[in-house]
């Protein structure tokens, strides 16, 4: 344990971090805050990375938040990784997008209204993916064009 690892001291910026850990629309300060989080035990910061294991849409994260538990000692299990719960929600939304945008347009109209219509899922599901995700994106608008 590094010299921030002291029972019940709260970094300096608590609020600040807890905020961008439950912050939907963006996995990336999600991940940093459990970064940060995780070199501070205290019962607090422990329960908002026990929130991130248990309810991340974003792998990558709950995988973050189950290291720096582990290294406290708590008693966790990182939860399996989620298959096909997230497809149906997508793939409806994904719908109404191309439904709402005009005949003929292109791909990256599309990707921009996915983004700004729905940034939490767009996020998410550019978490999970990687980077794979535009060619993943792109293959799902151009399969919802044949429909």
């Amino acid at each position: 344990m590094n010299k921030n690892e002291v029972e019940n001291e709260l970094p300096p910026n608590y609020d600040q971090l807890k905020t961008a850990a439950n912050r939907t629309s963006n996995w990336r300060e999600r991940l940093a805050a459990v970064e940060e989080l995780g070199q501070w035990k205290t019962k607090q910061t422990i329960d908002v990375l026990l929130h991130r294991l248990n309810n991340d849409s974003v792998y990558k994260v709950r995988e973050a938040a189950f290291g720096k538990l582990k290294q406290f000692g708590e008693d966790v299990q990182l939860p399996p990784r989620k298959k096909g719960d997230l497809s149906r929600e997508v793939a409806k939304i994904l719908v109404r997008i191309k439904k709402s945008l005009p005949k003929g347009h292109a791909y990256p109209d599309f990707k921009e209204k996915f983004k700004k219509m729905r940034l939490d899922i767009y996020d998410t599901c550019e978490g999970e993916k990687g980077d794979d995700f535009d060619k993943w994106l792109e293959d799902a608008w151009a399969s919802l064009a044949t429909r």
